[in-house]
């Protein structure tokens, strides 16, 4: 284990799970996460995110390996005691009970006595802005109300470590973008580390310390999400985060920290090299659509440029969102911002488009 290991708050060390004694859901995880920080497992359906987040609550077991909560094994602790606050994506509240009595009840399991259960749960509901819903059911509460609801039980009886599995996913999206700048707000008030589930990319990057990119059973990438999005490190990263453009073409050569790549259509551009590392490899060209620019006198030194053909034009309201045909990719988007002097694209319409060599990134096939 390494010193970073041993200085985390939470530690998957060599943790593998299987359901059926053949086929790994996780593989080989090793994960620290630090004391107070704000950590999302990302990925689509099947990648092994929640699975991860049962076996740290307690309700799966590893096959392989160790799970460890501020330096102490919990592999063979019950789920009731390891302190951890849950937040599910059903609000699990118990329909009969009050929400006061929804959020003593975790302070009763343990044993706390009336005046200070009190106490907490007010604090608990004033900390959600819930204070005076204290005595309505749940049936009687709005679905946000009720996911307040859900996380101030979760944070009642002051855990260290809250777990949360796709909380905001049955909420509409006006609700569901003001509630994740909330559970920050209120995790980075008290300090808390919370390890977050959801395959929402926006919500992950907007919300998270660091994001772990999750696909078959693996972590594919673990950083920031400013550079989870500028740099991923491999093509499923930078297709599963945001929206991506792709180029596809063979390695001509690398020299000087760039690589010379030759796309389908013989056009020769400059990358990247990231998940190359030899001439002759086919690439996967990765570039962003806001990093695209097709007005010639916003274009900068050293750009490289392609014509285009125009497909689609979309007007989203702040910015507009208009489709390509390039190098034989028909899917290619560029976005560019809603401004006076922004012109419009019409279908059909040959341009000429280009990026900085910086911008783009040769990946894995």
């Amino acid at each position: 284990m390494t010193k970073q290991d041993q200085d985390a708050f939470v530690v998957f060390d060599r943790v593998q799970k299987s359901y059926d004694g053949e086929t790994l859901v996780v593989k080989d995880l090793n994960l620290s996460i630090g004391k107070g920080e704000f950590l999302t497992m990302l990925g689509p359906s099947g990648s092994g995110k929640t699975t991860c987040l049962m076996m740290l609550a307690g309700f799966e077991t590893a096959t392989h390996g160790d799970i460890l909560l501020d330096g102490n094994p919990i592999n063979n602790i019950p789920p009731h005691k390891r302190g951890i606050g849950m937040v599910f994506q059903n609000y699990a509240l118990f329909p009969h009970m009050t929400v006061a009595e929804n959020l003593s009840f975790p302070l009763e399991v343990r044993n706390m006595d009336k005046s200070e259960r009190e106490a907490k749960v007010r604090r608990a509901l004033d900390m959600v802005q819930m204070a005076e819903f204290g005595g309505r059911r749940p049936s009687q509460l709005s679905g946000g109300q009720q996911q307040r609801v859900a996380l101030a039980r979760a944070l009642v009886f002051q855990p260290e470590l809250v777990l949360m599995d796709e909380p905001l996913g049955a909420l509409d999206k006006q609700l569901r973008e003001h509630m994740q700048f909330e559970i920050k707000r209120i995790a980075d008030n008290l300090g808390i580390t919370v390890v977050y589930v959801t395959h929402d990319q926006t919500e992950a990057l907007t919300m998270s310390d660091r994001v772990a990119v999750f696909d078959d059973g693996r972590i594919q990438q673990l950083a920031p999400p400013d550079e989870l999005y500028e740099a991923p490190q491999n093509s499923f990263v930078a297709q599963f985060i945001g929206e991506n453009n792709t180029l596809e073409g063979v390695v001509q050569e690398i020299r000087n920290g760039v690589a010379l790549v030759r796309l389908d259509d013989g056009k020769i551009i400059e990358a990247k090299p990231v998940n190359v590392s030899s001439p002759g490899e086919r690439t996967l060209v990765s570039i962003r659509p806001e990093r695209v620019e097709f007005n010639k006198d916003r274009l900068q030194e050293g750009a490289h440029t392609l014509q285009a053909e125009v497909l689609e034009f979309i007007y989203m309201g702040d910015i507009f969102r208009t489709r390509l045909r390039v190098a034989g990719n028909e899917n290619f988007i560029i976005k560019t911002r809603n401004a006076p002097d922004q012109r419009r694209l019409q279908p059909g319409e040959m341009i000429d488009i280009g990026w900085l060599p910086e911008d783009c990134r040769a990946l894995d096939a």
